[in-house]
């Protein structure tokens, strides 16, 4: 890794450090990504029976929709199976928040790009690491052989824009792992053909524009422990009902959604973990503790096989929206999927 010395305490306490990544400035200023790495002692692996799943291996997660990286067990999980963990706050997402910026505003999920190029570097996976070890095709499939695997991790919005990532620059990753991942419209590809020339002209007039909030904070009651739920995280960052909405933001989701639609060819093994059931209602109810209210998963299904030549759909009874969130025996069971999944596929 680069520039050892700037990596500094982070706000989830001792073994988590973080890294600011600054960015190319944009039309409201400064730009900066936040890099996080659980450095932890010894790997807890070593009290595991050495499971060892993700031997030589590092994982770059990524969050969803007004989200940040806060899942300490997620980091705990990914160590005790070998991996080097690291998590990426976006620009304009949770550390990397500026009190001058639009909070999770981008006009083109591509330009991700940026910040996810700058954390793969920084891991060791960059694309002059990825060049000197074959680059693209069968024969850099082979040639990757002598570095560290690297696994893409995603959430919710991350899952698209990870997946988006991945098809366009293929031959990088060696596994991509989705939780919930926004791969459509919640009005399936009708509702989105229907909205979508309508949101594309006010991105072109109107791009900061008010959108109208449908998110009734039903899933924040079901995960922060101020409310229903059972965890601790910065409203800030993380706000009951969202952050506010802008054209020129869903315009840009919509043609990601689009995108997945028209079939990608991801040249990685991709699994997609998704919750048994959702849950859509204008009104609270027992149920929405154990399923997914943001999504429709079963229309995420049916776009997760069109995202890669090999893709496993596996589904959680009693699994949320963000499954790693939900009740520890729901946590556990996702991990045992993982695992068995990696023993099988990153080989």
């Amino acid at each position: 890794m680069t520039r050892e010395a700037k990596w500094q305490p982070d706000v989830l306490g001792e073994p988590f450090e973080q890294l600011t990544l600054p960015l190319a400035p944009d039309a409201e200023g400064d730009v900066v990504a936040t890099l996080v790495r659980y450095v932890p002692g010894p790997r807890l692996s070593d009290l595991h029976f050495g499971r060892e799943e993700a031997e030589n291996t590092d994982v770059l997660y990524v969050h969803g929709w007004s989200d940040y990286f806060f899942q300490r067990e997620l980091a705990e999980f990914w160590h005790t199976i070998g991996a080097r963990f690291f998590a990426l706050d976006l620009r304009k997402y949770g550390r990397s928040l500026r009190p001058w910026q639009t909070p999770g505003y981008i006009e083109d999920l591509a330009a991700y790009d940026e910040e996810i190029e700058a954390a793969l570097g920084e891991m060791g996976h960059g694309a002059d690491a990825h060049a000197e070890h074959g680059g693209h095709g069968e024969h850099g499939r082979a040639g990757r052989e002598g570095r560290r695997r690297l696994i893409l991790l995603g959430h919710s919005t991350g899952g698209l824009t990870l997946s988006l990532w991945a098809n366009r620059h293929r031959g990088r990753a060696d596994a991509v792992i989705l939780n919930s991942p926004w791969l459509e419209f919640q009005g399936h590809s009708v509702g989105r053909a229907a909205i979508a020339p309508l949101v594309g002209l006010r991105a072109r007039v109107d791009p900061l524009g008010a959108v109208v909030n449908v998110d009734l904070g039903f899933y924040s009651r079901s995960v922060s422990a101020t409310m229903d739920g059972e965890w601790d995280y910065d409203l800030a960052w993380r706000p009951a009902r969202g952050f506010a909405l802008h054209p020129g933001w869903l315009n840009a989701v919509l043609a990601g959604h689009a995108q997945v639609a028209a079939g990608l060819a991801i040249d990685a093994p991709v699994l997609t973990m998704l919750s048994a059931r959702s849950t859509l209602s204008p009104r609270w109810t027992p149920e929405m503790m154990s399923s997914d209210i943001v999504l429709v998963v079963d229309d995420i299904a049916q776009r997760a096989i069109r995202l890669a030549p090999t893709v496993t759909v596996t589904r959680l009874d009693g699994a949320l929206h963000d499954i790693f969130l939900s009740r520890a025996p729901v946590r556990q069971e996702a991990e045992k999927r993982m695992a068995r999944w990696l023993r099988a596929y990153l080989r």
